[in-house]
């Protein structure tokens, strides 16, 4: 997110204000950046995902532009709410592979949140479901966990999102990762 901060943000603005043309100039900006937060939510995906990180960024971004009364503050909060979408769109899909499925066993592994292996269906549904949980306890941190984990934001795009220091996000990540790992664990799932 280097790059056209002040440009990026001026093409939001006026696409919010219904300058169309403003999106012709826009996606050559963002691109790259959506394609790396949807490649990063991809990354633990079972192989042989249907769903491709390029339809996962072209049905985000078709949901964000097309929103009518968008007031896109600037560049951070525009891929802020993009990961956040995104990570609606996976769980969804998530939701509807598993329709049916009732019973699976969801074996947690250590490390889940480091992302570094193969995350089946239920694992994505297990984890939405604490990210839910900590929002009830500590939106921050859920907000913080969404940026993070799901969106493949750093440290400090998460702080210019969130408008938080850079250091409070890590401690929130520290703190959000011990407490989800904790309710993750194979015992706190039966």
């Amino acid at each position: 997110m280097a790059d056209g901060r002040g440009e990026v943000t001026q093409m939001l603005a006026e696409l919010g204000q219904g300058q169309t043309d403003a999106l012709d100039r826009l996606l050559p900006l963002i691109y790259q950046e959506l394609r790396r937060i949807a490649s990063n939510q991809m990354k633990g995906e079972r192989p042989g995902h249907t769903l491709q990180p390029t339809a996962l960024v072209h049905e985000a971004f078709l949901r964000l532009v097309g929103q009518d009364r968008a007031d896109w503050q600037n560049r951070a909060q525009f891929f802020a709410v993009s990961a956040q979408l995104m990570r609606r769109l996976l769980v969804d899909y998530a939701r509807r592979r598993s329709a049916g499925k009732r019973g699976i066993a969801v074996t947690l592994r250590e490390g889940l949140l480091g992302a570094s292996s193969t995350i089946r269906t239920e694992e994505i549904l297990a984890v939405d479901q604490v990210v839910a949980r900590l929002a009830q306890l500590d939106p921050r941190q859920a907000r913080v966990v969404e940026l993070r984990y799901f969106g493949g934001l750093s440290v400090e795009e998460t702080a210019a999102a969130m408008g938080i220091a850079p250091r409070t996000v890590k401690l929130d990540w520290a703190a959000a990762k011990g407490w989800m790992k904790a309710q993750l664990s194979p015992e706190a799932c039966r």
